[in-house]
This record gives structure tokens, C-alpha cells and sequence, in this order.
């Protein structure tokens, strides 16, 4: 930069002509106007005279003359000078472009730094703000944290304190606040405290600085509090700050005695388990269960106790075991009647009983050993019933703690779950017994079922051929007598089956919603006109009885039988028929057979004063056949078909009999949450024929016969077949010259619902009308889920067969 200084310097002090030849000319046109004027003036002085062509050319050639001197003298320097001007200038204009080359490169370097200085400056500017954020974040997190954070300087000053901590401790932060942190150490613990803080201080080092360990605190109403307490340090200004994270830890420590009791609790359930498990008795069990039961630490009782049973007597409690008890007392309390002194109390009301001294509810008096105590008195139950109680001593003054009630209570109901399967083991054999009994009844069951195709198919006939003969007897003639005795005997015999596939369970039965009072008062209309006046009859029936779910004819039924048999007991002697209706309520360990569930029924009783039954003629009556009347009397069938009836609808039935005490019935049926809904009573109609073409299958030729006389006595056009394939070929050849087919279902080669199916192919719309004698795999659902449009079972009355075929022709 010097140097193009001191060339800037030189060339200002050399001319300022911008070029040598410049400077000629300008010298060589002053010479010669100097010559002219001199050549001029020359005459003037010399008196000589020129023309102005002479001056000029003499001053021309005189200037001619002075040139190389001019050169010389004048011109050469010049051009000299000129050069190193030049020179001078092309080194300025060299070191000026690389002036500008450096000046373009610091001023791009400049650039480049002063970008990056803003970049720095941005970046500082960010990490600034971010550490502002940082510190506000960090102040929100302390403050919103549910762990005290407290810090403290090196003089055990407070100078941090968060919202926890005075949920903590109860100080509000303006109270706390450069107040010294022995505010919130127990009095036991200050001296340590002062001892090792004053140790840091000096040497930097303290113990629990960066560990947890767990102590107290102490609150602001005086409260000692557990808390975990974490400690770190750090220096600020050569000054020590102190931190502490601070978590009150009562609920983690009620967790861990929650799990300690916990595992405790179902150590001792395992062991009763396990042992309930094994054939040991029932007492062994117990006194295992009252010794584990005193060994739980955490349960602060005496070592004393006894477990009661209630056994025969319902109302009595029987001491098994018992630990600690002196022999008076154990011989006092070794029954102990429901509602006397605390454990009868407990028996009786199903609560736990807790008294924590002896008082007025001590009602048995011990001469010895009568130290004030308490009492825990646990009662072991089974849904509502009190199987036993088991009694705990307490030291006088204990207070009621619901953690250990929660235990016994656990104990309790575990023991009665083991109970009442040792209960249950007595109980099997009659329950086996029970089982074959109804294994027996379901075998005469399906053989009454097996039976009732035939012999329903042999009444057919008798019933169809007697009513058409009816018809055509007059009223005057002697036979008409005979044959009303025929008809109504063919009746009582249908009703004879339906009988026997009730009590199978074979029937499909009308169900309806029903009040079972109206049926029964007048089922004893019936009764009390057909039974001498010797024998009384009473009525004690619950208007507000509910509704249960049945079949009317079926109650009425049940209820014929029941006063049947109460009458032929009192028949000789007379006596009283007493009949009454209430609801009763079962429980799970109520239920008088496997198939009962638990709710409310309706229990009807049916009681008479006669001569009664022994227990073995007790377990037998309900047996298909069996009857101690004497002959002509009865079938053996009535209690059976009872006893399936109520069976079937989810009941049960129970007889209770001595001899000469009279016998009672108890039948129970459930009991229907839906409301009572009346059924229409449907008005009979009259026998109506028709002129249609029917196509009657039957492989019963007297059954084909008769009934194809009956349909052609109502006015029908009757095809008839004995088999099923005949019958298919036929309406084959000419499906549109039926009206209505009628088959049977039992078919030898194709059986009825087949044969419909098929007749239905050829011929969609051909109404079908299913018979049978029985068939346990039909019902009205399954016909019209095959699109059969009617379904009767034999014998058919002609009114009813006249009535479903109108249904059926008119409804097609």
C-alpha cells in the first residue's frame, strides 16, 4: 500500500501534459509565430523589406532548422519522462488491480466472518432463550411435580420449596421460606442431623448424598410422616446448595403390610385347601385352621379361641376346637343356643360380632379366667344359613380394625366352602339314589313313548268307526248305550296315553302365562261333588301368589290326582283335605333336586288327615305302576304322570307321612317374572265337510279304511294309499287333481315329512296334512319349519279332523 502511495506522489509531481508530441507542436507553432514577428520587425530595424510568403517560409524553414535541437534539447527528456510515466502507471494500474483483488477478498472474507458472526450471535440468542425456557419449564415442573422439592444453602436456610412439599408438610411457602429445614425433622433425629450437615459443609462429604433411604418427617400439625428422601449437592458461587426430593411413602407402606396380609391371608386358605383336600376329619381341619389363624403375626389377638359347628339341632352351636380355654369354660360353652352371649349373637344375626371388653352381652359367667378380654365372634356361612362361628380372643381395650375382620371373614368363608363339601360327600349317596330313581322313570319313559305310536294307531279305528255309528244310530236304539260306553272308554284310553307321554315327557304341552288359584278352586268344585261329606275340605290359597308358566289341563291334573289320592286315604274314616298356596323362596343349597334353580315358587299343598304311608312306601310312590289302593282303585300311574308334569316345568315334589298322621304334598313352581295374560277362550264350531279331493296315505289298511270313510261322510272325494311310493307315482301322474294331501308320518320306504317334501317338488303349492301316532322327533314347530301346513296326533276325532282340514283348504 506504500508503494502505490509513493508512485501516486512521483506522478503528480511530473507535467501534466498528456503527451510529448503535444508539447512539440505547441513549441514549434510559438517558435514560428516568434520567427515571423522576429522577420517581421527585422525591415523595420534594417531597413530591409520581405513578403509575407518570404517571412513565412523563412520562418518555416527556420523552424525546419531548430527541430533536431528542439528534439534534442526538448522532445527526448520529454519522451523519457513519458516512459517511465507510463511505467510507473502500468505497475500503479498492476498493483491497483491486485489492490482491488485483495480488497475483493478481505471484504468477501469480512462478509463470510460477519455472516457467521450473526449466525453466532442468532445461535447465542436461541440457547439464551432455550435456557430461559429451560429455567421457567424447570420452575413449572418443581412446582407441578407431586414430590417435595426442598433445597436448602449451606447454613440449613431454605431457599426452594415446591407445592408438594407443603402438601406434604403443611406449610405454605411464604411461612417456610429461609426458616431453618430442622423445622421438619422429628426432635430424635436433629442432632444427627446438625452433626452431619456441619461435616459436609467443612468437608464436602456426606454419606446419603446421592442415595435414597427412608425416615421421618414431622408435619406442620406435629404429625410424624414416613417419607423417602433422595439427596444431592452441588456448588454455586463457592457456596454448597443442598436438594432434597422428598415422597411420603404411607400409602406404599399400607401396600406392602396390604401384601404381607395378602400373603398371608392365602397361606392360610392354601393350607385349609390342602387339607380339605384329604380324607382327615372335619375336626382336624379345623384345629389347623384355628392354630394358623393365632400364628399371623400381624393380627394382634390372644392365643385363644374355638370354632363352633351348628350340626342336628339348627339352632345350636357345638364347640369342635378350641386353644387356650380352661376346662370351665369349655364345658360351659360347649353348646351354645343361637342369640346367648357374643358367638350365639353372631350365629343368629349372619354378622360379625366385636366387643372389646366384657359386658353386658357376656351372658355365660366363668369363675376362672374371666380376665378382661374381647371378642372377635366370625360367623361361617353359606348364603344366608349359619353353618358354625369362630371365636377370637382380644386384649381388653382392642379396637375394631376392619383389616383384621377382612381376614377372619376370608377364613370364614373359606371353611364353609370345605364344610359343605364334607356336607356333600354325606349327601351323595342320596343324591345316587335320587339319580337312579330318575334313571328309572326316564326308562319306563321311553318305553311308554315307544308304545304310544301302536296303540294310539289300534284306538284310531275304535274311535273314528264308534262316532260314525253314533251318528247313524237313532237316539231310541239299545245299542246307542253300548256304544257311548265304547266311545267313552276309547276317550278314557287316549287320555290314558297322553298320560303316559306326559309323564315320559313326550307331549308338547300348551304353555301360557297363568294364575294357579282359579284352577285349583275349581278342580275342588269338581272334587267336593264326586267325595262323601265325611270328609271336609279347606281352602287356604294366597291371592298375591304369582304367575307361573304351565299348561291349564296339566294343573288341573295334578291337582285331581293329588285330591284323589287324599280322599282314598280318608275314605273309611273321613277327615280333613286341606289345600293351600304360598310362594316360597330357594336358595342355591335349598333346591330339592339338581334340576331346580334358585328364585321364588309357588308351593301347592295338598294335606289329608288319613292313615298315612311308612318312609319305605314314601320313596316308592312316585314309581310308574306302583299303588298301595286296592284293585280297581287305581292305575299306579297318577303320582308318575304328576311327578313328570312337574318335573318337566322345572318344579319339584315332596310328600311328607307317617302312618296314621296323614300325608302332604308339596309341589313347588316356579314362579314367572312376566305379568299375567289371559288366554281367549275359543268357542267350538260346528263339523263342517267340503267337496275338495283328497289324497289319503295310511300303511294301516283299518286306519286308511275308516278314515277314508269318515272324510267321504263330511263330502270329500277321498284317493287312498297304503304306501308312500304308490301314493308319490300317483300324484306324479296328476298333480293338479288334489286339493289337499293327507299322510301318515310312520311309513314304511318313505316315511310322511318325506313324502311331503317330495309331493312339494312336483307341486309347491299342495297343501300337506301330517298324522301320527307319536313321534318324538315332530312337533308343530318342525312341521312348519318343513312347510307341512298341519300336524294332528291319533286318534283324531272327525270334528277335529273336519276342523284342521277346513284350516288348512281354506287357508290355502
Amino acid at each position: 500500500m506504500s508503494n502505490i502511495k509513493k508512485l501516486k506522489n512521483a506522478l503528480e509531481k511530473m507535467t501534466s501534459y498528456q503527451s510529448p508530441y503535444a508539447i512539440i507542436i505547441i513549441l514549434s507553432l510559438v517558435i514560428f509565430f516568434c520567427e515571423i514577428i522576429v522577420m517581421a520587425a527585422i525591415p523595420v530595424f534594417f531597413d530591409t523589406h520581405h513578403t509575407l510568403s518570404e517571412i513565412i517560409f523563412d520562418g518555416f524553414f527556420l523552424l525546419i532548422l531548430l527541430l533536431p535541437a528542439l528534439y534534442f534539447l526538448l522532445l527526448r527528456p520529454t519522451l523519457n519522462q513519458l516512459a517511465k510515466r507510463r511505467e510507473m502507471e502500468a505497475i500503479l494500474e498492476n498493483s491497483q488491480q491486485n489492490l482491488e483483488r485483495v480488497v475483493k477478498k478481505k471484504t468477501f472474507d469480512l462478509l463470510q466472518t460477519n455472516k457467521a458472526l450473526q449466525k453466532k450471535i442468532q445461535e447465542f440468542q436461541q440457547v439464551e432463550a432455550s435456557l430461559h425456557e429451560s429455567q421457567e419449564q424447570y420452575i413449572r415442573l418443581i412446582e407441578t411435580l407431586t414430590d417435595a422439592i426442598i433445597s436448602v444453602d449451606e447454613t440449613g436456610k431454605i431457599i426452594q420449596w415446591n407445592d408438594a412439599a407443603s402438601d406434604i408438610f403443611g406449610y405454605s411457602k411464604s411461612e417456610i421460606m429461609y426458616q431453618s429445614v430442622v423445622m421438619l425433622i422429628p426432635e430424635n433425629y436433629i442432632k444427627s442431623h446438625l452433626e452431619g450437615f456441619d461435616r459436609f459443609v467443612r468437608t464436602g462429604k456426606m454419606s446419603v448424598v446421592g442415595k435414597t433411604i427412608s425416615l421421618e418427617g414431622i408435619a406442620k400439625n406435629g404429625t410424624k410422616l414416613p417419607i423417602e428422601l433422595s439427596l444431592s449437592a452441588f456448588q454455586k458461587e463457592e457456596t454448597w446448595i443442598i436438594t432434597a426430593i422428598i415422597r411420603e411413602i404411607s400409602d406404599r407402606i399400607a401396600a406392602e403390610n396390604e401384601i404381607i396380609r395378602s400373603r398371608d391371608t392365602q397361606k392360610v386358605i392354601n393350607e385349609l385347601l390342602r387339607a380339605s383336600v384329604t380324607e382327615q376329619p372335619v375336626e382336624w381341619i379345623l384345629e389347623n385352621c384355628l392354630d394358623l389363624i393365632l400364628s399371623i403375626k400381624w393380627l394382634t389377638v390372644e392365643q385363644k379361641g374355638c370354632i363352633f359347628l351348628v350340626e342336628d339341632k339348627k339352632d345350636i352351636l357345638i364347640m369342635k376346637v378350641q386353644k387356650g380355654l380352661n376346662k370351665e369354660f369349655e364345658a360351659k360353652c360347649a353348646e351354645m343356643p343361637f342369640g346367648k352371649c357374643i358367638c350365639g349373637k353372631a350365629a343368629l344375626s349372619g354378622k360379625v360380632e366385636f366387643v372389646a371388653k366384657i359386658d353386658e352381652r357376656h351372658d355365660i359367667y366363668i369363675e376362672r379366667g374371666t380376665e378382661d378380654h374381647g371378642h372377635y365372634c366370625i360367623p361361617i356361612l353359606s348364603e344366608s344359613k349359619t353353618l358354625g362361628v369362630i371365636n377370637i380372643y382380644l386384649e381388653a381395650g382392642h379396637s375394631y380394625d376392619e383389616t383384621e375382620v377382612e381376614f377372619l371373614s376370608t377364613v370364614a368363608n373359606t371353611l364353609a366352602g370345605i364344610l359343605l363339601r364334607k356336607y356333600a360327600k354325606k349327601e351323595k349317596q342320596q343324591i345316587e339314589m335320587k339319580l337312579l330313581h330318575t334313571q328309572q322313570l326316564e326308562s319306563i319313559g321311553t318305553l311308554a313313548g315307544g308304545i304310544a305310536h301302536d296303540f294310539n294307531n289300534i284306538l284310531f279305528p275304535i274311535v273314528g268307526y264308534t262316532q260314525m255309528l253314533l251318528e247313524d244310530t237313532p237316539e231310541d236304539s239299545p245299542t246307542r248305550d253300548s256304544l257311548k260306553q265304547i266311545y267313552t272308554s276309547a276317550l278314557r284310553a287316549k287320555s290314558l296315553v297322553k298320560q303316559i307321554l306326559t309323564f315320559s315327557r313326550q307331549e308338547s304341552s300348551e304353555l301360557m302365562l297363568m294364575k294357579i288359584q282359579p284352577i285349583v278352586k275349581e278342580a275342588l268344585k269338581l272334587i267336593r261333588a264326586t267325595i262323601p261329606t265325611t270328609i271336609e275340605i279347606k281352602q287356604d290359597m294366597n291371592p298375591d301368589c304369582g304367575v307361573i308358566k304351565a299348561d291349564p289341563t296339566q294343573i288341573h291334573q295334578i291337582v285331581m290326582n293329588l285330591a284323589t289320592n287324599a280322599y282314598h286315604a280318608m275314605e273309611e274314616t273321613g277327615g280333613e283335605l286341606k289345600v293351600s298356596l304360598k310362594e316360597m323362596e330357594f336358595g342355591t343349597l335349598d333346591q330339592i333336586n339338581p334340576n331346580m334353580a334358585p328364585g321364588i315358587y309357588a308351593c301347592l299343598i295338598v294335606a289329608d288327615t288319613g292313615v298315612g304311608m311308612e318312609k319305605k312306601l314314601t320313596d316308592k310312590i312316585f314309581d310308574p305302576f306302583f299303588t298301595t289302593k286296592a284293585i280297581g282303585k287305581g292305575t299306579g300311574m297318577g303320582l308318575s304322570v304328576v311327578h313328570g308334569i312337574v318335573t318337566a316345568m322345572g318344579g319339584a315334589i315332596q310328600v311328607y307321612s307317617e302312618p296314621e298322621k296323614g300325608t302332604q304334598f308339596h309341589v313347588f313352581f316356579p314362579i314367572e317374572e312376566d305379568s299375567f295374560e289371559k288366554q281367549n277362550i275359543q268357542t267350538k264350531t260346528l263339523i263342517q265337510g267340503g267337496t275338495e279331493k283328497i289324497l289319503l296315505v295310511d300303511d294301516e289298511q283299518a286306519i286308511l279304511t275308516m278314515e277314508k270313510r269318515m272324510l267321504e261322510r263330511l263330502g270329500y272325494q277321498v284317493t287312498s294309499h297304503t304306501g308312500s311310493l304308490e301314493a308319490l307315482e300317483a300324484f306324479r301322474a296328476n298333480s293338479n287333481k288334489f286339493d289337499l294331501v293327507i299322510t301318515d308320518m310312520a311309513m314304511p320306504n318313505m316315511p310322511g315329512d318325506k313324502l311331503s317334501t317330495e309331493l312339494t317338488k312336483i307341486r309347491p303349492a299342495i297343501p300337506v296334512l301330517l298324522c301320527t301316532g307319536f313321534s318324538e322327533n315332530m312337533s308343530e314347530e318342525r312341521v312348519a319349519s318343513l312347510g307341512i301346513k298341519g300336524f294332528l296326533l291319533k286318534p283324531i276325532l272327525m270334528n277335529d279332523l273336519a276342523q284342521k282340514i277346513r284350516e288348512v283348504l281354506d287357508e290355502n
